[in-house]
């Protein structure tokens, strides 16, 4: 006896029916019924982006292990719909081994740091290996991503010292800099101020010997009799008087004056017993 079996297929699906074994038609969505026995729906296909995700451990040119994340986004051809269904038992599987044979062939081509940079290249040679393949069995490769490329953790931890390392070493390259700035600025700074000081002095000196020269000359002409050398003379003596008054109005001072003579030694002996009486 022949009677129908009712069923449903969902929206973004198609179903698969069978003939005494035999491929008979594709449903399309909605309500649908076949003749059982003869007929029977054996499965059903999602036109919806599917994903997954392959873990693929491999190693580097410089011999660094990692674990690398490729994601992949895959969905069946809608006019391949009888190749996609009958070409492949297990579609991730294949898709699985194709990502295994990509990555384990590409990845020991690089250095660690050479991986990370080069994730575009990576995913997008994954991809056009997978569409040239997974094409002819009804699938469409919509992308392929590299998620997440994790290396061992003393790995991570020694990159990060690395790192560190090289910008403490530009800091402290960059402060020694700064350093040096400081120093010759301050020594150009002092030598300045010495040549200022010296600029100064000269012309302090300048003064002082213009000035007595007209202290001379007018002392000269207003006093009869008078010479240079008197004139020199009472200016030093003025100068002497002056220092002694400085010196003996600071306070604590401690020096005594004593007149001497070259001739007898006898005289600043009792000069200076003479200074301790007084």
């Amino acid at each position: 006896m022949c009677f129908p079996c009712c069923f449903i297929i969902q929206t973004a699906e198609v179903g698969v029916v069978e003939r005494f074994g035999l491929f008979s038609r594709l449903v399309q969505p909605g309500f649908n019924y076949t003749i059982c026995p003869m007929e029977q729906l054996v499965g059903k296909l999602s036109f919806r982006v599917q994903q997954l995700n392959v873990r693929v451990e491999t190693k580097t040119l410089d011999n660094v292990f990692l674990m690398a994340v490729v994601s992949v986004q895959y969905q069946v051809l809608r006019e391949k719909v009888f190749d996609a269904y009958y070409a492949l038992t297990n579609p991730t599987q294949q898709i699985t081994a194709h990502v295994y044979d990509v990555m384990r062939s590409e990845l020991p081509s690089l250095e660690l740091d050479a991986v990370f940079e080069a994730k575009e290249e990576l995913a997008l040679t994954v991809k056009n290996a997978l569409a040239e393949t997974m094409t002819n069995y009804g699938y469409q490769i919509v992308q392929v991503l590299i998620t997440d490329l994790d290396p061992d953790q003393r790995v991570k931890n020694a990159m990060n010292e690395i790192n560190s390392s090289k910008r403490l070493k530009y800091a402290i390259a960059e402060r020694a800099e700064g350093d040096k700035i400081l120093q010759v600025k301050a020594a150009e700074a002092e030598a300045e101020s010495k040549y200022l000081s010296g600029v100064g002095v000269s012309k302090q000196r300048k003064a002082i010997v213009d000035g007595l020269r007209s202290s001379i000359v007018d002392f000269s002409s207003n006093v009869q009799g008078a010479g240079t050398k008197d004139v020199m003379d009472l200016l030093l003596l003025t100068q002497y008087f002056d220092m002694i008054q400085s010196v003996g109005s600071a306070p604590h001072c401690k020096t005594t004056f004593v007149p001497s003579s070259s001739k007898d030694s006898s005289e600043m002996r009792n000069a200076l017993l003479q200074a301790a009486k007084e």
